[in-house]
């Protein structure tokens, strides 16, 4: 046995102890090419069905169709191929093994009383497809001899070696073996400190963890075998497998594969179970804004349709809003569910129930308020009522149940339920669950666990506000002769609209919109919403804005009934023309900015690359609580928060604002000005590592004195946690004044920074990309000099070093000279694979010097040895005259552009977008979702950040450049 650290033979261990035999993996009867271990498949279809035991080489007809979908995946049809294989497992199964030739179902695995009929197998140091120039897998799970879930571990030798380094590890492989990750249920990967686990091509950020219901502690090897213990039993992985992993189509028509984060797990089991008990007929469940309500819906919904002993159940969505119904469908449609239908009128509710359909129906409340009497009595119906709070407690409600009298109901929120809610409780809470609920995901778990984002009110100047003392002071003047009946009447409907629609503060309040997003928002590159008092304040913001923005920065969409003038007819739309609006808006790179609404889009409505809320509607509890979430959505790298900008002073009172019996709701929101308040903290920490330093040296002299104030990488990575935090706040703030007090020494430590991130681009989760403000005021600040050698150096033979080493005083800082412009040459070429291997040459070679197990002549040869092979690597990086076509169709471009008005200088915007996009780029950018991003930010940071140029056409065809040139 050969275990490669503690944390793997720890992991293996218990995984064992769950129920998978341990066979090393130069036991297990495969060839290194081999993807399935054939002798366990052709055994598990022997044992599993009696025609192929009658016929063993039927099996090899089975296995030969396996084979050949793996064999045939690509990088780009992987997620394909992997629903395929689902497929032929689960649905596509039919073989003409019965008599005669007949087509009959086949079993690949064995569930209920025969579930122990089913191998499981752990085992470790896989390696495919060859020994020499392999890949080795630490641990590969198998079950019937499939490998179905791989997990990658790190030992961390330095503290910035993290999860992410295995997750990292995972998708290159994806990228580089395909073919393992045909039969793959999941991935995992730990540094012994954190687990989390993740489906094919799924971005890494949106990988998860898995906790358990009564500890979600992290941090310790314990926390870590606590998870796995929970996570990978048997029972549990089959259960993901087949009902817990969906298959979707985004609007581009790409896969992609999504697998259930542990809290949907459990909420959708929670149903399931319940309605096999077949009571308590009901159940409240409160999963936080943004954690996966709806993906929760669409797996217990999918589980229960495919458990036999429901007898082919009936299955009810139900809304209260016609957006939230749409955005469900959507969910639902989008992850390729079978048997879906939408009643979009009375009779067509009536009809499905009538005609007992077992299908799963998606509907609205208000469907139900013209039936009449019992629809259908069956019991094993079960409905999942959306955002329960709100219209279950009248007459609504009430005529569901009497239409569906033995159904099931449970009820899902997203935010928490107050006791004054008495009929939300009786309706849905059952007795049997103490707290209320059947299953509660609070803020604090999606937050911690990364489902969601934390949010920040910022306040703005005290003129913008709704100051209602002085509205009252005034109305009274003006409706002192009206009797008390008149004036609160008029007070409804005039007071607030007057001071909300007055032109001097509509100008202002947009003026204010603009400018912070311009400068705080679009750099980013996130989008904004503006929500207005109604209708027809958000006319008077289009227009206000559109004279800032220009009129395709902006749109609205509202609800335009009742418009018998005609007002709003410009944004009537039915709901495929919204959907495509939307879609368009939730592009990053898409000019459409803002989107201004009163009441829509509120609730339910999820764009990732939304960021802020301009907020300009008097509002609380529920429905403020819903509209704010819309800004918490996870979305790449750089989106830390949702930020909400309070126009109305809603924030003033936070108690007063989100009033729920559940106080730590009021926690959810914090006043982004304590950031302002940290970030003198945060500086100085960072500053204290280089107590004594001038600061003021320039160029690599300065860097040297830098690094020597960091001499292992136990204070790097210190170093660099802290300036990460530092840096988040940095972007989360800029650009306010109050930073300019600190902008020398941030762009010093940003320098510093950058100069000692591993060259090997380990350490993902400390040493990551700069956010595109502070790329800015690098670009801003810096020049950039040419990376060269020192030649006197170079030219030394190795047997001349130890008298070179000897004699020379100078030779300390001339050996650190070459080690900063090697690290900048690696980093220069990052995407080329020649120089990512460079960069971990050098990173453990480094290692070595610093735990002694080099002298530091041997240090010298050896940097000297990778100098040379990195002067040789960029010879033969892209052919010049390539890269010269792409600088010829950008210079072109912009030649075009420059006029009186954009006097820009063509040659050093072409070089600098030139420099950035060869950093950030790497072979197959052009095909994956972070390449996009990376080349787009980066762009973005020299056309619109640092040139001011802010015309989108542009910017798309300088993309199409270099998405076809680089």
């Amino acid at each position: 046995m050969f275990y490669e650290s503690d944390l793997e033979k720890m992991l293996i261990d218990t995984i064992n102890k769950n129920g998978w035999n341990y066979i090393p993996a130069g036991d297990l009867p495969r060839s290194q090419a081999d993807v399935m271990i054939e002798p366990m498949v052709r055994d598990a279809l022997i044992r599993l069905n009696p025609e192929i035991a009658a016929k063993p080489e039927y099996a090899d007809d089975v296995i030969y169709k396996l084979r050949t979908l793996i064999l045939t995946v690509q990088p780009h049809n992987l997620v394909t191929q992997n629903e395929k294989f689902k497929m032929i497992l689960f649905e596509e199964n039919s073989y003409p093994f019965g008599k005669d030739g007949r087509m009959i179902p086949i079993r690949f695995f064995s569930a209920g009383a025969d579930f122990k009929l089913n191998e499981f197998v752990v085992t470790n140091q896989w390696i495919f497809p060859k020994d020499e120039g392999g890949k080795r897998l630490d641990i590969v799970l198998l079950v019937n001899g499939f490998p179905i879930a791989i997990g990658e571990l790190k030992t961390p030798s330095r503290a910035a070696v993290t999860w992410l380094d295995g997750a990292s590890d995972i998708s290159a492989y994806e990228k580089s073996i395909p073919q393992m990750f045909v039969t793959n249920v999941f991935n995992f990967a730990s540094e012994g400190k954190h687990f989390r686990f993740g489906a094919i091509n799924m971005p890494i950020n949106l990988w998860g963890p898995w906790h358990t219901p009564d500890n979600k502690h992290e941090g310790t090897l314990v926390d870590v075998n606590r998870s796995v213990e929970a996570m990978i039993k048997p029972e549990i992985v089959m259960d993901i497998f087949q009902f817990f992993t969906l298959f979707a189509t985004d609007k581009k028509y790409r896969k992609y594969k999504i697998i259930c984060r542990y809290q949907q797990y459990e909420g959708a089991n929670l149903i399931v179970e319940r309605v096999k008990a077949g009571h308590p007929k009901k159940g409240l469940i409160w999963h936080f804004q943004g954690s996966g309500k709806s993906l929760l819906m669409v797996f217990a919904a999918q589980k229960l349709r495919m458990t036999p002993e429901l007898k082919n159940p009936t299955v009810v969505i139900v809304d209260d809003r016609i957006d939230l119904e749409t955005q469900i469908t959507a969910t639902f449609n989008a992850s390729d569910i079978p048997n879906l239908q939408s009643a979009t009128s009375k009779e067509e509710l009536v009809a499905f129930f009538k005609g007992d359909m077992r299908k799963i129906l998606i509907t609205t409340i208000y469907k139900f308020s013209e039936a009449d009497g019992v629809l259908n009595q069956r019991d094993n119906i079960i409905v999942m009522v959306d955002e329960a709070h709100r219209t279950q407690e009248g007459n609504l409600g009430v005529k569901m149940r009497t239409a569906l009298p033995n159904a099931f109901f449970f009820g899902l929120t997203g935010t928490p339920i107050n006791s004054t809610y008495i009929n939300t409780f009786n309706t849905f809470g059952a007795i049997e669950d103490k707290s209320g609920y059947l299953s509660r995901y609070s803020f604090s778990d999606s937050i911690r666990d990364n489902a969601t984002l934390p949010l920040h009110f910022e306040a703005v100047p005290v003129d913008l506000h709704i100051n209602q003392e002085i509205v009252d002071a005034e109305f009274a003047k003006i409706t002192e002769r009206l009797k008390d009946n008149e004036r609160s009447e008029l007070a409804r409907r005039v007071k607030m609209e007057a001071i909300m629609k007055s032109p001097e503060r509509v100008r202002k309040v947009c003026e204010h919109i603009a400018k912070h997003y311009q400068e705080k928002i679009e750099p980013n590159g996130f989008k904004g919403q503006v929500v207005c008092y109604d209708r027809e304040c958000c006319l008077l913001y289009k227009k206000e804005l559109d004279s800032i923005l220009g009129e395709n920065a902006t749109t609205i969409v509202m609800d335009t009934n009742n418009d018998k003038e005609g007002r709003y007819k410009d944004y009537r739309r039915d709901r495929d023309e919204e959907g495509r609006l939307l879609d368009y808006f939730r592009e990053p790179t898409y000019p459409l900015k803002l989107v201004i609404v009163t009441s829509k889009l509120l609730t339910g409505f999820d764009a990732p690359a939304l960021q802020v809320m301009y907020l300009d509607k008097p509002m609380k509890d529920h429905t403020l609580l819903q509209a704010i979430c819309r800004t918490n959505r996870v979305f790449g790298q750089e989106k830390y928060h949702g930020l909400i900008v309070d126009y109305i002073g809603i924030f003033d009172d936070v108690a007063k604002a989100l009033d729920f019996d559940e106080k730590n709701v009021q926690k959810v929101i914090n006043n982004i000005a304590e950031v302002k308040k940290q970030f003198p903290v945060l500086i100085n920490k960072c500053l204290t590592y280089f107590l004594g330093v001038d600061r003021t040296i320039e160029g690599w002299e300065g860097l040297m004195a830098a690094q020597e104030s960091l001499p292992t990488n136990k204070e790097k990575d210190a170093f660099g946690a802290d300036y990460c935090v530092l840096s988040r706040a940095w972007e989360a703030l800029s650009p306010d004044v109050f930073l300019i007090l600190y902008k020398s020494d941030y762009l010093w430590l940003t320098k510093v920074y950058e100069s000692v991130k591993p060259a090997d681009k380990s350490g993902k989760l400390i040493w990551a990309a700069l956010g595109a403000k502070t790329i800015e005021l690098v670009h801003q600040n810096v020049t950039v000099e040419s990376i060269r050698e020192d030649m006197e150096i170079l030219k030394l033979d190795a047997e001349l070093i130890d008298e070179f080493f000897e004699s020379n005083q100078e030779s300390t800082i001339r050996i650190k000279k070459l080690e900063i412009n090697l690290v900048a040459r690696i980093r220069k070429h990052g995407g080329e694979q020649r120089f990512i291997k460079l960069g971990e040459r050098l990173e453990e070679l480094r290692e070595k010097h610093e735990q002694g197990l080099i002298s530091s002549i041997e240090f010298l040869k050896m940097l000297l040895e990778l100098a040379k092979d990195a002067a040789l690597a960029e010879k033969e990086v892209v052919p010049e005259e390539e890269l010269d076509k792409g600088k010829a169709a950008l210079t072109e471009l912009f030649t075009s552009v420059k006029n009186e008005n954009t006097p820009i200088i063509v040659e050093r915007i072409v070089n600098d977008i030139d420099a950035i996009v060869k950093i950030v780029r790497f072979d197959g950018w052009q095909n994956t979702t972070a390449g996009k991003q990376e080349v787009t930010k980066a762009l973005r940071s020299v056309v619109w950040i640092k040139y001011k140029i802010k015309d989108n056409e542009v910017f798309d065809k300088a993309y199409k450049y270099i998405e076809i040139y680089y």
